[in-house]
């Protein structure tokens, strides 16, 4: 078969009632770049009719592929199992909530062309979306960016275009817990960004709630840094020294002063607190230890239950 110019990565999870808008703005912006494209729907177990939906654009148009889940795998491992089975010079990936304009993948493109690898799309405005979310990503993103020993693209989420070698480069990084934004900026490369202006959601409601992108903040972390370890280790170290030096003042005010330090309080609140602190770093180390485990058990990411893929190949 040969190979397309551009592929769309969509993961789907509750997307039916955007999936057609979704479909129709694609297909009027693709067909103005070229005619060689191919639009890869990855359903991640959606319980409403998505699947249905994307099965019948499939049969009334080549272009469109998919993949379907046994069960719902994560957003990230969807997009990875759309970049493991896309076929094309260059890769776009999109949400299937029509926040992000299907029509900004023409000015994308347009970079690419000018021989950029990554063009990644960044936010200026996000419509939409709560008070907290926004602050809270803002301050993540910046705090990664501090932690780790790469640029991490500021306001950028998962939409962007990338290179054929770039897909490559991320098939080979076999980690189980996914981090694409990272991965990606880790790769380096010739990266540029085009500004935008991200919508509210059209329809439903998001399938990432506060404890996923806390888990999928956490993975961003733990994967690209191992500075949580040092700071634990230097906690540690500080609050070792504390108590040496506490534990001399209570001999010199004893045999010295001949005053004798009294009190419960100071003792209980002492003790919660050192308490705490072993218990922050018995955490921060068990989340290193469990992407280890997860690695070893070497599962696959996903499980597919229907794809039109290998017939399309033939």
């Amino acid at each position: 078969m040969q190979d397309n110019e551009i592929s769309i990565i969509i993961p789907v999870y509750n997307e039916s009632n955007n999936i057609p808008v979704l479909y129709k703005r694609l297909k009027e912006t693709l067909s103005a770049i070229t005619e060689h494209y191919e639009i890869l729907f990855i359903n991640d177990g959606s319980k409403d009719n998505s699947m249905q939906i994307i099965h019948q654009l499939s049969e009334g148009d080549h272009r469109v592929i998919y993949i379907g889940f046994s069960r719902n795998f994560g957003h990230q491992v969807a997009v990875s199992a759309g970049l493991e089975h896309c076929n094309a010079n260059c890769t776009v990936i999109i949400d299937a909530d029509l926040q992000d304009p299907p029509e900004l993948i023409s000015e994308l493109y347009a970079k690419y062309k000018k021989g950029y690898d990554v063009v990644y799309a960044k936010r200026e405005k996000r419509e939409g979306e709560t008070f907290l979310k926004k602050i809270t990503a803002k301050l993540y993103y910046r705090l990664l960016k501090k932690i780790v020993s790469f640029e991490i693209p500021l306001d950028a989420g998962d939409f962007r275009l990338v290179s054929r070698k770039v897909v490559k480069a991320i098939n080979r990084m076999p980690e189980q817990n996914k981090f694409l934004r990272g991965q990606i900026a880790w790769l380096g490369f010739k990266q540029s960004y085009v500004m935008y202006n991200r919508e509210s959601r059209q329809h439903g409601k998001s399938g990432y709630s506060y404890s996923k992108m806390f888990r999928l903040a956490f993975d961003g972390i733990t994967g690209f840094s191992d500075k949580p370890l040092l700071f634990v280790s230097r906690l540690g170290f500080i609050i070792s020294i504390f108590s040496f030096l506490l534990i001399i003042f209570a001999i010199f005010s004893h045999f010295v002063l001949k005053q004798t330090i009294t009190g419960w309080t100071s003792l209980i609140i002492s003790a919660s607190f050192i308490g705490g602190i072993q218990l922050l770093s018995i955490g921060v180390i068990g989340e290193y230890i469990s992407r280890i485990n997860v690695n070893v058990k070497n599962r696959p990411l996903y499980i597919v239950d229907s794809t039109n893929i290998d017939a399309f190949k033939k």
